[in-house]
């Protein structure tokens, strides 16, 4: 399992690089499309590449846009790990409750931060949520919740309840969640960015789209924004989606070594497997 954390790590570090190469290349590509236009315009002989004005107006200021709606967005999730699993409609366990899936819930966490060497984190149950799952949310193990839901309680087994919430303090040991929030935040950016081509797209039809008012060069350049944005919200989630896929191989192998139990989780995950494909079973026989 050692083996299998230290590759999902590399994969990890190899597709965090490709989004921000994949983030400089559109910006670039906005440079040259402007370099382009302005040579067109300036109907000069020989284009010149180095235009710190051109470079200025527009790599700079999109890498400013795409800047400025990250830390936004990052900003409105960083209110800790209690208040994300309260907006997912947790109930917080109190240490002295007597629900006895509800005490061996807390039982389990408890040993698992103490294999993981974490603090313990803030515990959670969506009651109303009879499917098996759980999370973890926040941005530092000392803000973290975990959360499961009343499904889980139900169904799992000691062993297997053990395995899931192993997996849980993977994601908050491996800071998974705050890689996460750093993804979420890019995604955020460079749909800022696409929202500033509407902008521009507007601006130029409303002003006037004739060649006479000077303003369709405008309206086609918050089109290019557009697409540029738009084609890097796309990368973004594709990379978002795989980075997500090596972080889950990672949580596992660590539940692994945090339970020295590979049969409890494998056992979690049929189950969550059979359990899936049971309602899928009755909701097409509706």
């Amino acid at each position: 399992f050692f083996r299998a954390q230290d590759e999902a790590r590399g994969r990890t570090t190899k597709l965090v690089v490709l989004l921000v190469l994949a983030v400089v290349v559109l910006v670039g590509s906005l440079y040259v499309a402007a370099v382009l236009a302005h040579h067109k315009f300036s109907r000069g002989r020989e284009i010149d590449w180095f235009q710190g004005d051109v470079f200025f107006w527009t790599a700079g200021l999109a890498l400013v846009i795409i800047l400025g709606g990250s830390l936004q967005r990052i900003a409105e999730l960083s209110k800790g790990g209690g208040a994300v699993a309260v907006r997912l409609g947790g109930r917080l366990v109190n240490g002295t409750t007597r629900d006895l899936a509800e005490r061996r819930y807390l039982n389990v966490v408890q040993e698992m931060a103490l294999a993981s060497g974490l603090p313990v984190p803030l515990c959670f149950v969506i009651d109303g949520d009879e499917t098996i799952n759980a999370f973890a949310a926040g941005n530092t193990p000392q803000d973290a919740a975990v959360g499961v839901t009343r499904g889980a309680l139900r169904n799992l087994s000691r062993d297997e309840l053990q395995g899931v919430i192993a997996h849980e303090f993977s994601h908050i040991g491996n800071g998974d969640m705050r890689l996460n929030l750093r993804i979420i935040g890019t995604v955020a950016g460079l749909t800022a960015l696409a929202q500033f081509g509407y902008i521009l797209i507007r601006v130029g039809f409303n002003s006037g789209s004739s060649r006479k008012n000077h303003t369709w060069p405008l309206a086609v350049a918050g089109l290019v924004v557009v697409l540029v944005g738009l084609g890097g919200v796309f990368f973004a989630r594709v990379i978002q989606a795989s980075v997500s896929r090596q972080r889950e191989y990672l949580a596992d192998a660590s539940a692994v070594q945090f339970t020295r139990n590979p049969l409890g989780l494998a056992s979690a995950l049929r189950k969550v497997a059979g359990l899936a494909g049971a309602q899928r079973e009755a909701s097409s026989a509706e």
